[in-house]
């Protein structure tokens, strides 16, 4: 690095005219360079401005080029926790999908009370986020409609409302595969732990567990179907419920991840042994799962898809609908958590 260079570093900011004049290029082309928006060039030019770029010290000034463009490249990401592993993927992946757009992901979280919603939707727009992606949709929840009035870009993801643009899972598809796959072991009696009714995930997966069982000629019965929370304690009762029956099922299909995971643990604590006993399906596939000492058999959800798709609806440059509910199709990942009926 020459004098002249070092002094630059230390008299004044580097500037793109600093990185143009040293690279020997037009400000314009370093500007197009280091512009993250853009798609990666690795032309030798390319490679030489970012080079100088590093020997000076460059830091691209974000919130000037942010006030020139009215917009602060920030999207707000509001999730109900995220010591729920889900939430923690989802918002990863949105993350990464905004970044390929040149946007910085920022998230804030709610413990799944509505009240607490609002409040971190108010502080993320104070902070002059470009838009929102809701995981926190609730039935019967007037908040999405209340930003639509107001003109605040935004759109749902895991969880829909059915009238606001949404990126989810095929979650009724979701529900039909896990219980098929247990029917085509020769399981009949399978039991369901069945999540809360506000969210669409929930209701959807719940749907699809009603469809299999009635295209097996298997009539609802209301015995076999607990409801719970998405956590693993809740699971844990619910699953207790459900084998503590006189007939007890030979399989269970969990709403989630998590909630399997406590069943598993009740059947354990019955002394049932998994999958020898009782077969069981979990949903999401988080990471921890296929590590259990008994891997669990689960719905793998695509939540790379679902971030892209999400922000695409939120900074894409083709034109939405209203009601654009997008699907990612979900798939079951057979472990040893299942196994034919004897």
């Amino acid at each position: 690095m020459t004098s002249d260079q070092n002094d630059s570093r230390r008299g004044h900011r580097v500037t793109l005219h600093d990185v143009a004049s040293v690279a020997g290029v037009s400000k314009s082309t370093v500007s197009r360079v280091l512009d993250e928006r853009l798609p990666w060039s690795d032309s030798e030019t390319a490679r030489k401005v970012r080079r100088v770029a590093q020997d000076l010290g460059y830091i691209r000034d974000v919130a000037a080029a942010s006030l020139r463009r009215g917009q602060s490249m920030t999207i707000g990401v509001i999730v109900p926790r995220l010591t729920d592993t889900v939430m923690a993927m989802l918002y990863e992946a949105l993350a990464r999908s905004s970044a390929r757009v040149g946007r910085f992901a920022m998230v804030a979280t709610t413990e799944d009370d509505p009240g607490q919603v609002r409040i971190a939707a108010e502080s993320l727009l104070r902070r002059g986020v470009d838009g929102l992606v809701l995981a926190t949709a609730r039935e019967g929840d007037d908040f999405p409609d209340e930003l639509k009035d107001r003109g605040v870009p935004f759109v749902l993801a895991l969880r829909t409302d059915g009238s606001n643009p949404s990126s989810v899972g095929d979650d009724q598809l979701g529900g039909y595969l896990a219980t098929r796959h247990l029917l085509d072991l020769g399981h009949r009696r399978i039991g369901l732990i069945a999540g809360p009714d506000y969210a669409s995930s929930a209701r959807l997966r719940k749907a699809g567990y009603l469809q299999a069982m009635e295209e097996a000629g298997i009539p609802p019965d209301p015995t076999l179907i607990v409801q719970s929370t998405f956590g693993i304690e809740s699971g844990a009762i619910a699953a207790k419920t459900l084998l503590e029956q006189p007939d007890r099922p030979t399989a269970v299909f969990a709403m989630n991840d998590n909630t399997a995971i406590g069943a598993m643990t009740a059947m354990l604590r019955l002394g049932l042994s998994v999958p020898e006993d009782v077969s069981l399906v979990g949903y999401n596939d988080i990471p921890l799962v296929r590590l259990l000492p008994t891997p669990l058999t689960t719905v793998r959800v695509p939540f790379d898809q679902i971030a892209f798709e999400a922000i695409d609806l939120l900074c894409g440059t083709v034109p939405r609908k209203e009601s654009d509910v997008r699907k990612a199709t979900p798939t079951v990942i057979p472990r040893q958590s299942t196994i034919r009926r004897p």
